[in-house]
């Protein structure tokens, strides 16, 4: 994907809102610029697509800030669940199993769509970036997908729900958005809306606002991710802010209500028949597994 860096950026630091033009190398190795409470943010926020009218603002919580480093600077990595790497495995070993078993809960998926018969297979049977984004969504397994969403409360609740005292607000800047998928090959981006691909029956979607983000043209094997260094497939390249959030003060923010976990995140709903289709696929599939450098297996925490 292209660097956003790569363009005349105006944006937050750590110090405060920069005068000068700033380059994504700067805001990744920053630490992040300090807000009190959900209503500044708020404000912070509108400064920013103030400044950088030519792109679509989206947002993604976490509760740390997850850097590489090097030389003795951190510089902030917001990796797709497939790429990342596991303490004690070894990701020589590990991507390969990580495409074999999404290979194998695609098909499922696809399986599974139309023998419960629900809304448009043919739909989720031709278009893999489809699948993809529900499997990251509902946790499945690990994708080329990275989650993110055009809440701001969204974002913030996902940064606060496990964060004691500070979570962090990634603001991603991405192509004009149009339809399901969007498509940029200039950017080297594709952006998926959750809301349009998911069944009627399936709400979470529209709760949290989803969006999926992914490489363009996507990345589909091993071999083809040989074509890519790594830092080439990371999200920051598309970071325009990053804010560190005090979490006290959005507790007591009157403007803010933190979503309940079971709003963010997989879980038992009735009339969600998505969500009893990836459990079926869940339980075909048995527990996902890495190989750790002894050669033995281990099972990675879920993630987003």
């Amino acid at each position: 994907m292209k660097t956003i860096g790569e363009d005349v950026l105006q944006t937050f630091l750590s110090s405060g809102w920069s005068n000068e033009p700033v380059r994504n190398h700067q805001i990744r190795s920053d630490p992040g610029y300090l807000v009190r409470d959900f209503s500044e943010l708020v404000s912070c926020v509108a400064q920013l697509a103030f400044y950088n009218e030519n792109h679509v603002l989206l947002y993604r919580g976490q509760d740390d800030d997850y850097c590489n480093t090097k030389g003795g600077i951190n510089t902030t990595v917001l990796k797709p669940t497939i790429f990342r790497p596991k303490r004690g495995a070894t990701l020589l070993y590990a991507i390969p199993d990580r495409f074999d078993r999404l290979l194998r809960a695609e098909k499922l998926l696809a399986r599974e769509w139309r023998e419960k018969g629900l809304e448009d297979p043919d739909r989720i049977i031709r278009q893999r970036i489809l699948r993809w984004a529900i499997l990251q969504h509902y946790q499945v397994c690990k994708t080329p997908l990275l989650d993110v969403s055009q809440s701001l409360r969204v974002a913030a609740s996902f940064a606060a729900l496990d964060a004691k005292q500070f979570g962090y607000l990634y603001v991603l800047a991405v192509p004009q958005l149009s339809g399901a998928i969007t498509a940029s090959a200039e950017a080297g981006l594709q952006i998926v809306r959750l809301s349009s691909i998911c069944p009627p029956s399936a709400r979470r979607p529209h709760f949290q606002e989803g969006y999926l983000v992914g490489e363009y043209p996507e990345i589909q094997t091993v071999e083809e991710k040989r074509n890519y260094e790594p830092y080439e497939i990371d999200f920051c390249r598309r970071l325009l802010a990053k804010f560190q959030l005090d979490l006290k003060g959005f507790r007591k923010d009157k403007d803010f209500t933190l979503l309940p976990r079971k709003a963010l995140f997989p879980g038992e709903d009735d009339a969600d028949l998505l969500a009893k289709v990836v459990n079926n696929i869940e339980s075909e599939l048995g527990p996902e597994q890495d190989r750790l450098t002894s050669g033995s297996l281990t099972q990675p925490p879920s993630s987003r």
